[in-house]
């Protein structure tokens, strides 16, 4: 299953707490650099052994891999391990998976939370919504 190499692949990796993806041509993981500029960039607020997370993240990048007039490829993916900053994991312990776009001006803005039952079409559609909200 495309899913399950996927996520092979990321825990292979090894990422870093702060770890960007990109839906382009399938996943490749690298470094967050200052360089990126992307119009749309989403953040998961995540830790290790959190499995909503980890369901989440499988389901994310499933949704990174269809195709169409909403697809999600231009966007930056940030995973967040709340554990390696004291401040994300006060804001976030009892919160995760907190999903956040970043908006124009830095700042990020938490997304309302996503049902652990909704289908990958389902979550594209509402992450493609709330990305077009300012």
């Amino acid at each position: 299953m495309v899913v399950a190499s996927a996520m092979a692949a990321f825990a292979a990796a090894r990422p870093s707490p702060l770890m960007l993806l990109t839906g382009r041509m399938g996943f490749k993981v690298r470094p967050i650099s200052s360089s990126s500029s992307p119009s749309r960039k989403l953040v998961l607020y995540s830790k290790p052994g959190c499995c909503l997370c980890d369901g989440l993240k499988e389901k994310l990048q499933a949704a990174f891999l269809i195709s169409g007039p909403d697809s999600l490829h231009d966007i930056d993916f940030q995973i967040r391990d709340i554990t390696s900053n004291p401040q994300w994991e006060r804001a976030y312990q009892y919160e995760i998976p907190v999903l956040a776009k970043v908006l124009s001006d830095g700042t990020e803005e938490v997304l309302p939370r996503l049902s652990p039952r909704l289908g990958v079409e389902l979550l594209q559609k509402k992450i493609v919504v709330a990305l077009r909200e300012q």
